[in-house]
């Protein structure tokens, strides 16, 4: 069963990055606290930082941007979109080193995100590293070849090689033009989008949409529990399980990521893991709700029920 909320969107101008033709907007989402804020540090709200960030990149102000972004990728470790926001702000303050290093990250977390092995390849020819730069020009070729312009990633991969192309011909080029400023309407239309998407079961196109929507609204534990449903659907159960607690570690009391990370375990044959998280469902819905009730049913049905 598929049950998608529906973001709650910030009135703030959002940053829209290009990516498979979608222009996305902002969004806002929950964050933790800290009992003792002496000995384990502030707590803050991943994407209300983010969308600080966002407000301070729009105002050309890099240092405030990198504050926000270094805040959220403290309270969302695991999220790739602040490390590549905050290297973005970096490489916009004239840090390429520091950029490099936020990139690496976010490439780490999210291998085949076409928007950050542009930006690494951009940066790494800013720095002289030629060959490493044309390393990822050539990883990002042969995607090309492979997708041969009929997958949903065609035009981000195209404009990718371009971009990387031309930084390398050209180091001096700022990042800064491989993004723009959109309409935060559009936000709610992509959403939608990835919505049907997946329930149409166009998973990889849905994968692209929910990429991008993160870029934008920040780490919002909806996107990542729904990346993590429909890795989960396509049999990438590893990278699923990686959505799911990144999105209770941002929101420990999602409904969504709780009953999914408990499918995930029924599928696994942990029912006692599964029988977990079904308390936690129960604890939380006092009254009752869909995903306690249809998890129970996964867990009696040891598997998806008919």
């Amino acid at each position: 069963m598929i049950r998608l909320s529906k973001l709650a969107l910030i009135g703030a101008a959002a940053l829209s990055c290009i990516v498979g033709g979608a222009a996305l907007a902002a969004g806002s989402g929950g964050g933790g606290s800290s009992d003792m804020p002496s000995s384990s540090g502030p707590s803050y709200d991943p994407v209300a930082e983010y969308q600080k960030g966002v407000a301070a990149l729009q105002a050309g102000k890099w240092k405030d941007a990198q504050r926000a972004f270094s805040r959220v990728t403290q309270a969302a470790p695991k999220a790739p979109e602040g490390w590549f926001m905050l290297g973005f702000a970096r490489a916009s303050d004239g840090d390429l080193k520091g950029a490099r290093k936020a990139y690496e990250k976010a490439a780490k977390l999210q291998p085949d995100d076409i928007v950050t092995r542009r930006e690494l390849a951009v940066t790494l020819a800013g720095l002289g590293e030629t060959d490493k730069a044309k390393a990822e020009l050539d990883a990002l070729k042969a995607r090309e070849a492979t997708c041969a312009a009929t997958c949903a990633d065609a035009a981000a991969l195209k404009a990718a090689v371009a971009r990387v192309e031309g930084a390398i011909a050209a180091p001096a080029v700022t990042p800064t033009s491989s993004l723009q400023f959109g309409d935060p309407a559009s936000g709610d239309r992509a959403y939608l989008a990835a919505v049907g998407l997946i329930n149409e079961r166009r998973f990889g196109e849905a994968l692209v949409a929910l990429d991008a929507a993160g870029r934008v609204i920040g780490p919002h534990p909806d996107i990542f529990t729904y990346r993590g449903y429909v890795l989960r659907r396509m049999g990438d159960l590893d990278g699923a399980e990686g959505w799911y607690r990144a999105a209770l570690a941002i929101d420990p009391d999602h409904l969504g990521a709780t009953e999914y990370y408990g499918e995930l375990k029924v599928q696994r044959g942990d029912l006692d893991g599964a029988k977990v998280m079904l308390a936690r469902l129960e604890k939380a819905c006092v009254y009752g709700c869909p995903e306690a009730e249809e998890l129970r049913r996964w867990i009696e049905a040891g598997g998806q029920p008919l």
